[in-house]
Parts: C-alpha cells; structure tokens; sequence
C-alpha cells in the first residue's frame, strides 16, 4: 500500500486545519489569523496528535512572507517611501534602541545574561512582525493610506536594522571583536549595493522583462514571470547583498508597482500569497510549547509585556513626538504591538552562537503569539488613546504649531445646499471633479495633509482634519448640507461619520463606497445610506444594463432592474 509522503501530509493538514479553524474564527467575529495559529499548535510536537514537519511549514511560511510583501510593495511607490524616511528613520532606531534596552534588562534579570547576550535577546523583543502589521493594516483598510506608508518605511528600517545585528552577534559571542569594523563595513557596502541596484537596474529591466511575458500570447507564462520575479529577487538580494528575503521580495513589488504592469501582477500573486500567509501563521503556532510556558511563567509575561511598551507604545509616543496625527500614530502602533519572523531568526541564530540559552526562544514565542492574539484588544487601546489626546486642547494647539505651509479653511459661511465629500482619494477625487465641473457648491474634509495641500492649490475647497471630530466635520456645515459622499475605505468609520451628521441633519441624502456584502448591507440597513457602492458590483451591474438594453428591455425597466439588484431587493441566483 501506498503512503503519503511526510511532506504531502503536513501541507494538506496545515490547509485544512487553517481553513477550518480560521473559519471558526471568522464565525466568532475574529481575524482568521486567530484560527491559523490555533491550527498551528494542533500540529505542534508539544500537543497530541499528528505531529507536523516544521522544517518544512517554516520554509513555506518563509515564501509566504515574501509573497506578502511583494503584493504589499506592488501598492507603494518609491517615492511614497522616500517622504516618510524623515520620521520612519529617526523613529524606527530610537524605538528599536529603547525596546532593546527594555527587552536586555529583562534578559540580565531573568538569564542571568551578559550585556552583549541581553542586548541580543532585547533585539530580538524590538523588531514588530512585518506579515502581521501590513495584514492588520490592510484588513482595515489603511494599508495604502498614511499610516501604511509610514509603517512600511518604519519596518524596512527595522529589517535594515536586523541585517546589521546578524553581523555584530558573532562579536558579541565571542568570536572576535576586531573582525567587528570591517565585517559593519561590508554589511553596510552590501546594502547600498542593493540600493544601487533597485535603483538602477531593476527598476527598468524587472518590469521590461515581464512586459516581453505579457506581450506573449501565453498568459500562464505571466503568471510565472510575476512569481519567478518576485522569488527570484527575493532569493539574489538574500544570497548576494545577504538583506533578507523578505526585503528582496517588498522592493521587487515596488519595482513592478511602477509600472502599467503592477495591478495584474497583483492579480495574479493574489491567491499564493493568501495561501502562504496562512501557513507563516500556522508555523507561528507550531513552535509554541506550552510547557515551555508555564517553566518560566514570569520571563513569558515581562517579554509580553515588553513587546507592547517597547515596540508598541514607543511607537505610538514617537510618531506624537513627530506630530503624525494621533489616529494615524494610533493605527501604526497598535499594529506593531507584536514581533514575528525576525525575532525568530535572531534567536535562533543566537543560539546556535551559544550567546543565548535554548530557554530564552519560550519566552520570545510567549511574546509573539501572546502579542498576536491581542492585537485587536491593543488596536482598541491605542485608538481610545488617540481620541482623548484629539479632544485635548493643548494637543490640538501643540500638533498644529508643527505643521507645515498653512492654508485658510474654505468659506462656509452662509452655504447651504451643498455636498459634502469626506476623502479626496481615488475615490473622492473623482466625485469631487464631476460636482465641480457642474459648478454645484461642494466641500471637502481630507484627513491627510500632503492630499489636502494637494486638492487646494488645485482649487478644491478642502478642510483638514478627522471627519469623525465635531469640531472639524462643524466646519462643513452639515446641519445645512443637502447630501454627503463617504468615500472613505473603512465602512465603520463611515457610519461614525454619518451618525454625527444624521444629528443634526436627519433628511440628508447620503452615498458611500463598500469593500464587501457585509458592509454594503451595514450601510444600507442601520446607516441609512441611501447609495453603497462595491467596485465588483458596480461593474457587474453596468454590464448587466447594457445587456438588458442591447437585448430590447425598454431602459426605464432596465433600469429598474439595476437599482433592485443594487438595494439587494431583487434575488441574484
């Protein structure tokens, strides 16, 4: 009789353990992610049952991550990167400094290690989960929005960071202090010949080469173009600049998002990226031992609780500092209130040295899945936070004192019978230009200054500031506003807005954007939204009346026809 290969049957039951289990989560209104690290400790060694290949989970968890951040760098620009290095720089060495001096105090006091060994295991407690942030972030629907792009600028420099402490663990071992000097000089002579060429060469030859494969009549040859790619670069920076594999893979998207070829390369990336991210989660659970845990329950809870001071909270107070706006600051810290793959890596490369005991990876796994399963509670913490720092006059005269060019609010006085558009996005602008090219009274509230500063000098009467703060959504004179636009990505915050206007203004006609049919229903039930769009949707419906118009339906029945399936009135089968 024929057996299943090992490693056939550890991938199979990872999958189904992380689908069954992540949808348990999803049942109780939970990240999937809750679900793939409990699928994860069901195949660890230290619980019953069938015992899976973590040599094999942790490589594909390795491609998982990478594939990660290449979809995550085919939605950013270099240039998006480049403007937040002034506080993701500074920001990103001060906070990995503060947590590594936390996390080694720690680390003397629990192992009894020496400075070089704890300032060793308080790096390792420094360096928040690249995976986990950007998907927290994009589940919000702030990935692409202020806050991702100074998260991203502030993880590349923790991974830079990373890169340069691989070099210096071995002197802090003991294998040779004057070697130090020269082996800092080829790690940092090797990054900036990464930089060189990113810049240089792959930006120009990475997206020429896969527009050869497009032009082709082969469409599977694409699709493994973009997946060689994104490897493929990942695997030459590891192997020749020795930056991480992950990074290799970020700054392959960013190439390829440069170019008209970015959006189907995200397509097509899409599904094996959802996949592997799901077995780097499993491979989290399966290094947890709980034994392990309840040995040194003291040293498990101060790393925890390291990791959300260290790396959360310091990043929270540090982008204050640098007067970020506190929801911006908040959502950033709140996602960085964990560690992962990196924390990983480093332990067990101390290890490996001698420079840290084996004991010391329990408290670091304690940390990291302790710090994952509390994200949501950490988010809540750091957004209640931020409203009360907003509702401080004194923040609100400090955090204004700091901001760049000024520019006067539009004038409301005396409107009445306009629309009000909360975010000149992609979305906002493109409403924003249709009104105006009608000459009908409109005001903007864009919560983002570099967009704000954008649309006034082009002539759009913009206020800034948060939509959900009274005193900034007062200024748009919603109590006279005849209709409100929310083209905003995340559909509670929406509703928060819609409710304060509905206070004052009970009649107003409103129209928001949805991300799926949970928020459609959400804002056109509860809300009172009177329109909900969905980009799939509306596309869908738009051929659906052409159809019905080009195959003789009057269009006054065509058109009914729409807008019952656009409420949800009508079944679709």
């Amino acid at each position: 009789m024929h057996a299943a290969p090992p490693m056939l049957v550890t991938l199979v039951l990872a999958l189904a353990l992380a689908l069954a289990f992540g949808t348990l989560a999803r049942w109780l209104r939970l990240p999937p992610l809750f679900g793939y690290l409990v699928a994860g400790v069901a195949l660890s060694p230290h619980t019953p049952g069938y015992v899976g290949d973590a040599a094999l989970t942790t490589t594909l968890a390795e491609v998982g991550v990478a594939l990660l951040l290449f979809g995550v760098g085919l939605h950013f620009r270099l240039a998006d990167l480049l403007a937040v290095w002034r506080i993701a720089l500074p920001g990103a060495v001060i906070q990995v400094g503060l947590a590594m001096m936390l996390g080694g105090l720690l680390g003397a006091l629990g192992f009894g290690l020496h400075w070089g060994a704890a300032l060793v295991f308080g790096l390792a407690l420094a360096i928040a989960s690249t995976a986990v942030a950007t998907r927290m972030l994009a589940e919000r629907g702030h990935l692409s929005g202020p806050a991702g792009r100074i998260a991203l600028g502030w993880l590349v420099v923790q991974d830079l960071l990373v890169v340069l402490a691989l070099v210096m663990v071995p002197a802090a071992a003991g294998a040779g202090m004057e070697g130090l000097p020269s082996a800092l000089l080829t790690a940092v002579l090797e990054l900036v010949g990464f930089a060189a060429c990113v810049l240089l060469i792959g930006r120009r030859g990475l997206p020429a080469l896969l527009s050869r494969l497009a032009r082709g009549p082969s469409r599977e040859l694409f699709t493994l173009g973009v997946i060689v790619a994104a490897l493929g670069t990942a695997y030459a920076a590891s192997e020749l600049f020795h930056v991480s594999f992950a990074l290799g893979a970020f700054f392959a998207g960013v190439l390829l998002g440069e170019s008209d070829l970015g959006h189907q390369a995200a397509a097509e990336a899409m599904p094996l990226q959802r996949v592997f991210a799901a077995l780097f989660f499993v491979s989290v659970g399966m290094l947890l031992d709980p034994a392990a845990l309840l040995a040194a329950p003291l040293i498990s809870a101060g790393a925890l609780l390291t990791v959300v001071i260290g790396v959360g909270i310091t990043t929270f107070l540090l982008l204050l500092a640098f007067r970020v706006p506190a929801a911006t600051a908040a959502l950033v810290g709140g996602a960085f209130a964990q560690i992962g793959e990196f924390s990983f890596l480093l332990a067990k490369f101390a290890i490996g040295l001698g420079l840290l005991p084996a004991e010391a990876s329990a408290p670091l796994l304690a940390a990291a899945f302790g710090g994952i399963l509390l994200l949501p509670l950490s988010q809540r913490g750091f957004a209640w936070a931020a409203r009360q720092l907003e509702a401080s006059r004194g923040w609100q005269s400090w955090h204004a004192a700091g901001q760049g060019p000024r520019f006067g609010p539009p004038e409301t006085d005396g409107l009445s019978g306009h629309a009000i558009l909360v975010g000149h996005g992609r979305v906002g602008r493109v409403v924003a230009a249709a009104l105006m090219r009608h000459g009908l009274d409109l005001v903007v509230i864009e919560a983002d200054r570099r967009i704000a500063e954008r649309a006034r000098s082009l002539g759009v009467p913009v206020i800034w500031g948060d939509a959900a703060r009274p005193e900034v959504l007062e200024a748009a004179r919603p109590e006279a506003a005849r209709l409100v636009v929310l083209a905003l990505p995340d559909a509670a915050e929406a509703r928060r807005v819609l409710q304060q206007i509905r206070a004052v203004n009970p009649d107003i006609q409103a129209a928001a954007r949805a991300h799926d049919d949970a928020d459609m229903a959400q804002l056109l039930g509860a809300g009172g939204v009177a329109l909900a769009v969905m980009g799939e949707r509306e596309i869908a419906l738009g051929i659906a009346d052409f159809a019905l118009r080009r195959l003789g339906v009057g269009v006054e029945e065509a058109q009914a026809t729409v807008d019952s399936l656009r409420r949800g009135r009508q079944q679709i089968v």
